[in-house]
């Protein structure tokens, strides 16, 4: 196993003479940090023609988030950011773009005085574990082939592959990944003889997570664009190994052969249709004529060619899986809507309820697919990152619902509420007047409004809700929400040394 030493380095500086001693046993070498790029990081690494380019990044912090993590005083690994021990550059409107990583060389002090771009170089107090030979021709330094002097890890993780991801046109999943370490760089070999060098946050992710874009898909969720050309050619190749670059050296995952499926297209394009029994038939032009379709939706589903038929089908979103039962090409995703006019609930007594004629099914479908609720002119998006403003288990009105640190509800007593759920073409509205007692339930669609008012007084505050009977179809739990992820971190950068 590797040993850990720590040494506190000074952050990156522009360096105007070259304050250090060579030494004598390393032949005059000299050792520090150097801002390197990732195509000079990974040039002799791997065998691939194209190039390893740097990272664009649209959102405003995580390419920013390049400190490195450290040990505590607990005992316990403090991990750095999501681009730790990278170095970048700011673009307009908060963009970014990582550019490589700030890792330890060895250098001799001539040439490091030749050196036209000293590339941030940063001296070091001890020779580190791993590093990268430098060499200078023309007063320009190239890299060499890392230098292990702990020797390669080996890893005895797990390693899955999908096609299906939301990051790229491949992930692959990897566990029992290096600890208490950054992750400054991962290989993936394949036994087809071409290697593929991975970069922070487009490509490597906490936990063993590692996608890329292999030419098919263009963005990922948060609009980044996909720099496909190194990674083009994986398409249909078989990975072999798994390299993982630490400041410990090479940690190696090996002999677990994960096929990447040839990309046939991004995604599948379906219709949409209406709930309860019927069908609706997805768009198979994009497959080839070898593709041997096996599709999956939901319990009451089924595919057939390119149909896909239904019995007792709720309200809302769901997702058609296409896989090909023979392996050769990836598996693909649709997305489709089915829907309803009728609106299962109704408001009473502070929460809402199952509608007169509609089943409790109908009711908890409806909960758990409100997208927006609107308060007072006020339209609030619901789940993960929203408001909740009704509760989706129990219906109830939360009157103590905060935006940030506001209020939903500003204490007046008298609230008209919106509620939009998805696979429902009519928004249900209703009032709720704590002065006058008045509850007025309404709903609309693009088409048409109806509107019943119901007074009781000083009574409760009670509604029927309009339209007709609901429709009693299927069970509750048919519909297939998403969901993304997003970290961050911080501290200091971080070398390892072997015990003597």
């Amino acid at each position: 196993m590797k040993k850990i030493t720590s040494i506190l380095c000074a952050a990156a500086c522009a360096f105007a003479a070259v304050p250090l001693a060579a030494n004598a046993d390393d032949g005059g070498k000299v050792y520090g940090t150097m801002n390197i790029p990732y195509a000079d990081f990974y040039a002799a690494e791997l065998n691939n023609s194209v190039p390893v380019d740097a990272v664009s990044s649209a959102t405003q912090n995580k390419w920013k988030g390049n400190s490195t993590g450290s040990m505590g005083d607990d005992g316990k690994w403090q991990n750095g950011g999501l681009a730790a021990g990278t170095f970048n550059e700011e673009g307009e409107n908060g963009s970014g773009k990582i550019l490589g990583v700030t890792f330890p060389v060895e250098i001799s002090a001539e040439d490091l005085n030749s050196l036209s771009d000293k590339m941030g170089f940063t001296e070091l107090s001890e020779k580190p574990v791993a590093y990268k030979p430098v060499t200078v021709q023309g007063g320009a330094a190239s890299f060499g082939k890392l230098v292990d002097t702990d020797g390669e890890e080996a890893l005895s993780g797990e390693m899955t592959v999908s096609s299906l991801t939301n990051w790229g046109d491949y992930q692959i999943n990897v566990k029992g990944i290096p600890s208490e370490c950054d992750i400054y760089g991962v290989i993936v070999k394949t036994k087809e003889g071409t290697d593929y060098g991975m970069r922070a946050l487009e490509n490597i992710w906490r936990n063993g997570q590692i996608a890329w874009g292999a030419g098919v898909k263009e963005k990922e969720p948060h609009g980044n664009v996909l720099s496909s050309e190194h990674y083009k050619s994986s398409q249909g190749k078989t990975i072999t190994e798994v390299t993982f670059i630490t400041l410990k050296g090479y940690s190696t995952l090996s002999g677990q052969d994960g096929y990447l499926p040839l990309k046939v297209a991004d995604s599948l394009s379906v219709e949409s249709g209406k709930s309860g029994k019927g069908s609706v038939t997805f768009d198979n032009s994009v497959l080839p004529s070898d593709y041997s379709v096996t599709g999956e939706v939901a319990e009451g589903f089924s595919v057939s060619g390119n149909t896909i038929s239904y019995n007792n089908a709720q309200p809302g979103n769901y997702t058609l899986t296409v896989s090909d039962s023979n392996g050769k090409y990836s598996s693909i995703r649709g997305s489709f809507t089915l829907t309803t006019d009728t609106i299962p609930v109704k408001y009473s007594d502070g929460k809402l309820v199952a509608a007169d004629g509609a089943s409790l099914t109908d009711a908890a479908n409806y909960l758990k697919n409100i997208s927006a609720v609107t308060v007072g002119g006020k339209r609030y998006a619901t789940g993960r990152r929203g408001v909740t403003i009704i509760d989706s288990q129990t219906g109830e009105i939360k009157l103590d619902a905060k935006s940030g640190e506001e209020n939903v509800f500003d204490g007046s007593g008298n609230y008209k509420l919106t509620v939009e759920a998805t696979g429902y073409e009519q928004n249900y509205e209703f009032e709720i007047s704590e002065q006058a007692a008045v509850t007025t339930t309404t709903t609309t669609s693009s088409k048409t409004t109806t509107t019943t008012k119901t007074t009781t007084g000083k009574q409760k505050k009670t509604t029927a809700a309009s339209g007709t009977n609901s429709p009693k179809t299927g069970v509750n739990g048919a519909v297939m929400p998403l969901a993304l992820l997003a970290l961050a971190g911080a501290s200091a950068f971080t070398f390892r040394k072997k015990k003597d």
